[in-house]
């Protein structure tokens, strides 16, 4: 959490600029956190409990 600057939240003080990039990272951040999802439940037939890969060696 945001510390306090006086009486008024940290938020209120940014720039446009500033607010923006801080968006842009965490859009991006989710979108890599999506990625990740995907591509661990990729090719996984629904309702079966996901199979080990490191198994079928």
């Amino acid at each position: 959490m945001t510390k306090p600057i006086g009486n008024k939240h940290e938020a209120q003080h940014r720039g446009k600029k500033e607010r923006l990039e801080i968006r842009r990272t965490n859009i991006a951040r989710e979108a890599v956190k999506i990625a990740e999802a995907r591509a661990k439940y990729r090719n996984q037939v629904k309702g079966r409990p996901q199979m080990d890969l490191s198994a079928s060696a």
